[in-house]
């Protein structure tokens, strides 16, 4: 599978959120956040930034969730991503 263009395939990494006060956010939890954690499967023709096997937090208001080979994967675009780690 390629992406094409300014889009990128994404699978997401459910993590486990602690506040500052020590309480442990659970998975059901974080999904209220808007940003998600996931690892980039494979970049766009057109995206030169990101690559495949990056770490990046991506706004989760702007993504489409498809199965691909029986996985669940997440495609975004480009300017969706609001960090790279």
């Amino acid at each position: 599978m390629k992406a094409i263009g300014k889009n990128i395939i994404i699978k997401t990494i459910d993590e486990e959120v602690k506040t500052s006060s020590g309480l442990v956010l659970s998975g059901e939890d974080t999904n209220q956040l808007r940003y998600k954690r996931g690892v980039v499967i494979n970049s766009g023709t057109e995206v030169n930034a990101i690559k495949a096997g990056d770490d990046v937090y991506y706004d989760k208001a702007n993504s489409y969730v498809m199965i691909i080979n029986d996985e669940q994967c997440v495609i975004i675009q480009e300017r969706d991503v609001v960090l790279v780690l």
